[in-house]
C-alpha cells in the first residue's frame, strides 16, 4: 500500500496531480484546498497518500495535511459516501470549518457544498460527531492555549465538548482588554453553565 509520495510535479490540475518519482508518474486524486497549496510544475513535492483498491481500480488519494487526510478516512466511513464524494467535500468547505459545522450540527452549512444534500449532510454530522470530539486536537483548529486549557478542564468535569464552547468562546471575549488567571476564567465558565 502506497502511503507517501515524494517527488516533482509533473502535471497539475484543480481535481489530481502527476507526481513524477524517478521517471515513475504518480496520479494522485487531490482536493482543491491541496492543490492551492502545491508549487508550480517541476517544483518537489510531498504527499500523505490513501490507496484505495477496488474489484476494478487502484486510486490514490493526495493530502498535504494529515487532518485532511484523516477527515477524508473518516467521511468515507460514513454510509453512503465514497472516495469521490469526500474529495468532494474536501474541496467545497476547508478542513477546520467542516469539523466546526459537523460539532454543531450545522446540517445547513454542511449542505451547502455542492452535491450534498440535507439527508447526507445530517447522516454526516450524527456519524461524526462523536468520532471528531474524541479527537484531542480537532484539526489544528485556530484555537489558543488558553481555549484548549479551559475546554479541556471543563471535559474533564463530565460536560460535553460542544456544550462549553460557546460558553468558553463567550467568557474570553469579554475578557479582551485584561487577562484573569486561568482559575477565575474556569469558575467563570463554570458559573455560566450551571445557568444552562
Amino acid at each position: 500500500m502506497i502511503a507517501y509520495l515524494k517527488g516533482t510535479i509533473f502535471q497539475k490540475l484543480p481535481h489530481q496531480v502527476i507526481v513524477d518519482i524517478g521517471g515513475v508518474g504518480y496520479c494522485a486524486v487531490i482536493p482543491l484546498t491541496t492543490y492551492f497549496k502545491l508549487g508550480e510544475v517541476g517544483q518537489p513535492v510531498e504527499l500523505l497518500i490513501h490507496t484505495h483498491l477496488t474489484d476494478n481500480a487502484l486510486s490514490l488519494f493526495g493530502f498535504m495535511t494529515a487532518d485532511e487526510r484523516d477527515l477524508f478516512l473518516k467521511l468515507i466511513g460514513v454510509s453512503g459516501i465514497g472516495p469521490k464524494l469526500a474529495m468532494n467535500i474536501l474541496s467545497g468547505m476547508n478542513a477546520v470549518d467542516l469539523v466546526d459545522a459537523i460539532q454543531k450540527s450545522d446540517v445547513g452549512r454542511i449542505s451547502t457544498i455542492p452535491g450534498i444534500g440535507k439527508k447526507t449532510a445530517l447522516r454526516i454530522a450524527m456519524e461524526l460527531q462523536d468520532k471528531l470530539e474524541k479527537k484531542e486536537k480537532l484539526l489544528g483548529a485556530k484555537r489558543s492555549q488558553e481555549q484548549e486549557d479551559l475546554l479541556s478542564a471543563l471535559m474533564n468535569l463530565g460536560f460535553r465538548r460542544k456544550e462549553v464552547e460557546t460558553v468558553v468562546d463567550a467568557i474570553l471575549r469579554s475578557h479582551k482588554e485584561e487577562k484573569p488567571e486561568f482559575e477565575k476564567l474556569l469558575r467563570e465558565c463554570l458559573g455560566k453553565l450551571a445557568k444552562v
